[in-house]
């Protein structure tokens, strides 16, 4: 059993290593790490305490490892791109973004203009600011758009006048968001609530990328597979024991 369990436990860390490889280059987004509590021996039974009346009671998960999956929010470094629509944290914190079964979070920042002029996701969900929605027209004429520029506060001004300042957000446990796609993350239904961030500074012209490290997670890919022969070997090698057994007490 703790073979088996080491052996699944490193086909799940080979899935999210693979999926943080082919995120790489993926704007904002964050990488998942897998954790595995190991056995504790005095929770096993010992071999007095069994009995024939026992063998009815399966005590395999107390042989089972106990593997969970969290992501890791910690920053990306930064890649300037002129672009005023591009907008990066630095520090805690999410972006809110609107969408029809409610907010949701994010830390990528490659944002455009719909036909509204409102400011949205490359999906075209709004970005969200104190006040709601942001449009970026201008008020002379309704078919320019005027200078849209972003502070470090997260100020939002179009044509040299303010109009509103960016929601962002973050969360005291922020494990316990769910990803839901697309690099945007969502609250869980009975948790912690949304609170203002206040230490948080916003780069307009720059995109936060993936804080996925390519070269370490090749080497942790090597690693797991190693990990995975050893249990396969195990697995292998009790099986060749029990065989020979029965095998030896069958011809006597």
């Amino acid at each position: 059993y703790i073979a088996a369990a080491g052996a699944l436990a490193c086909e799940k860390r080979l899935q999210i290593i693979s999926n943080n490889l082919a995120n790489a280059n993926t704007v904002g987004f964050k990488m998942d790490r897998g954790h595995m509590k190991l056995i504790n021996p005095a929770d096993l039974p010992s071999q007095s305490a069994q009995n024939p009346a026992d063998l009815s009671n399966s005590r395999a998960y107390l042989f089972w490892n106990n593997f969970s999956v969290y992501t890791d929010h910690s920053n990306g470094a930064l890649k300037k791109t002129g672009n005023d629509f591009d907008l990066a944290l630095v520090g805690k914190g999410f972006f809110c973004v609107q969408k029809p079964n409610g907010v949701h979070y994010t830390r990528k920042g490659d944002f455009t203009l719909n036909s509204e002029g409102v400011l949205v996701t490359r999906n075209g969900w709004p970005v969200l600011g104190e006040g709601g929605e942001i449009t970026i027209k201008s008020t002379e004429n309704p078919h320019k758009y005027a200078k849209f520029a972003v502070d470090e506060q997260g100020k939002v001004t179009v044509g040299g006048k303010q109009v509103d300042s960016l929601r962002i957000v973050d969360f005291a446990v922020s494990n316990r968001l769910s990803k839901a796609g697309d690099t945007l993350f969502k609250p869980p239904a009975v948790g912690p609530t949304e609170a203002k961030v206040e230490d948080v500074k916003v780069s307009q012209g720059f995109i936060e990328l993936s804080n996925v490290d390519s070269v370490k997670m090749m080497t942790e890919m090597v690693e797991v597979l190693r990990g995975y022969e050893s249990y396969q070997k195990i697995i292998q090698s009790v099986d060749e024991t029990y065989s020979q057994a029965i095998n030896q007490v069958g011809s006597l």
